[in-house]
């Protein structure tokens, strides 16, 4: 076990955990050394199952044998930084969830047309910039049967240590990627697609021609203003959620559960 004392908040190795932005964890310069931070042993599990390759540790000393010492026993003789709870929470600015945090590296981008063959239903997020939303939205695809994630480059990166938390490591089971052109061009790949906004074109996510599409990519807006208007007319269809007691709409992660389920491919049911 490859143990080191934590002594100072400025020691070589652990500035990953503190020091460093977020911007500069995924190192944009040379995405081939980007890196990321899972955050409990559960979510580490579950990147280390997906394939994900640890590179270092931080842990209390008394989850070395604890909590975390399944994780331990999986990582290989990576770097495990320890020191007492006050120590490690001024290094990373807050208290440790179960005790541990894994650097991991951050995978290459991968192609669109790849991240989306074979798949049924997918969602685009467009200018979601929450990471506690985008946490939310990635559990509820997981769950609800989306085959694959699409952000645009406007929303929030979903290995965000935050988003990662949120999701319970579902950024790790559903294949992502980064969507740079427009919505569009997910026609070519086969899919039609369903802006979910209020217009007068919108009709109830409950409509038979929505639910029979065989391919169908879902496209969820910004918590604020929703969808840009050129979004809205670039889809195939606009659908509403249908709302009682005046309510004109729900949270963003709220509307994807929903729309995830409503519009869920047959084959899960």
């Amino acid at each position: 076990m490859n143990l080191i004392e934590v002594t100072s908040l400025t020691q070589p190795g652990v500035e990953v955990y503190g020091a460093l932005t977020e911007a500069q964890l995924r190192n944009r310069l040379d995405p081939e050394r980007g890196i990321f931070i899972a955050e409990s042993p559960k979510v580490i599990g579950v990147a280390l199952d997906a394939g994900y390759q640890p590179l270092s540790l931080l842990c209390e000393r008394r989850h070395i044998t604890g909590d975390a010492a399944p994780i331990i026993a999986r990582c290989g003789d990576i770097p495990i930084f320890t020191g007492e709870r006050d120590l490690l929470a001024q290094l990373t600015g807050y208290t440790l969830t179960r005790g541990v945090l894994c650097a991991m590296r951050r995978p290459l981008p991968r192609p669109v047309d790849e991240v989306c063959r074979g798949a049924r239903r997918v969602v685009v997020i467009d200018s979601v910039v929450d990471t506690t939303n985008i946490g939310a939205i990635f559990r509820s695809a997981a769950a609800l049967g989306i085959d694959a994630v699409l952000l645009t480059p406007t929303s929030c990166d979903p290995l965000n240590r935050r988003a990662v938390r949120v999701s319970m490591g579902s950024v790790f089971l559903v294949p992502w990627t980064w969507l740079e052109g427009p919505i569009t061009s997910l026609n070519d790949l086969g899919f039609k697609t369903v802006a979910m906004a209020l217009t007068d074109r919108s009709v109830p996510i409950d409509d038979p021609m929505l639910c029979g599409e065989p391919r169908l990519a879902i496209v969820m807006g910004t918590e604020g203003d929703g969808l840009a208007h050129d979004t809205i007319l670039q889809a195939d269809y606009v659908a509403r959620i249908p709302m009682h007691h005046s309510v004109d709409s729900l949270n963003v992660a709220a509307a994807a559960a929903v729309a995830f389920w409503q519009l869920r491919s047959p084959q899960i049911d």
